[in-house]
């Protein structure tokens, strides 16, 4: 009897120590991702409140070269290494095979296949058109025109989209003929899109290839 008792006794003093141990703790704590603002308030950080996030298309990865590369990227192909449009424009830059020719490449097959040399080739077609556009840069850099402020990486986005003999023509045109890509896509819309960028790393290159 003795013996059952002490049994009994255990058994209730082992679940009574087990319960206490999912009782809820009324000690505060600090969330995650607890920002703090210059002013002193704070707020969580994802956000509640729909205007502490941009309207915008592009994810926003800063305004240098990695910035523009993914921006550019994004809008081209959302990112996408083996993707092949209507056109036969390639990869995650949406390479023509004229402009891959200009830089060195000859397969398109491994271009495809290849994200490091992507990377290499849109370096390099960034310096050759920068050294084709050199004059204009200089000549219309921080000007309005067509209603666009023109910038360096807004027109070496536009060479992107365009060639660089277009937004030659649209600054001899004084932004009057306005080019559009197959898919309507503006000339003005990728220098309006991607103005601002800080592309003083890539340097002039006449001779740009991924070779280099």
């Amino acid at each position: 009897m003795i013996k059952k008792w002490y049994f009994y006794a255990s058994l209730v003093v082992i679940i009574t120590f087990l319960s206490l141990g999912f009782i809820p703790s009324n000690h505060e704590t600090k969330p995650w991702f607890l920002i703090e603002k210059t002013d002193g308030s704070e707020y969580i950080f994802p956000s509640k409140e729909k205007n502490d996030y941009p309207n915008t298309n592009v994810p926003f990865t800063g305004n240098h070269l990695i910035g523009f590369k993914e921006a550019v990227a994004f809008k081209e192909s959302q990112g996408q290494y083996r993707l092949v449009n209507s056109l036969g424009y390639m990869g995650k830059y949406q390479f023509g095979s004229k402009a891959l020719r200009a830089i060195g490449i000859n397969d398109n097959k491994a271009f495809l296949k290849d994200p490091a040399l992507q990377e290499k080739a849109f370096i390099a077609l960034l310096a050759k058109n920068k050294w084709i556009l050199r004059y204009e840069i200089e000549k219309y850099q921080g000007k309005i025109i067509s209603g666009i402020e023109i910038t360096e990486s807004g027109i070496l986005a536009a060479a992107h989209l365009g060639g660089a003999g277009s937004v030659k023509n649209f600054f001899k045109n004084k932004g009057s003929r306005h080019f559009r890509d197959a898919f309507g896509t503006s000339l003005k819309s990728y220098m309006r899109d991607f103005a601002g960028y800080d592309l003083s790393f890539i340097e002039a290159d006449s001779n740009a290839t991924v070779n280099d």
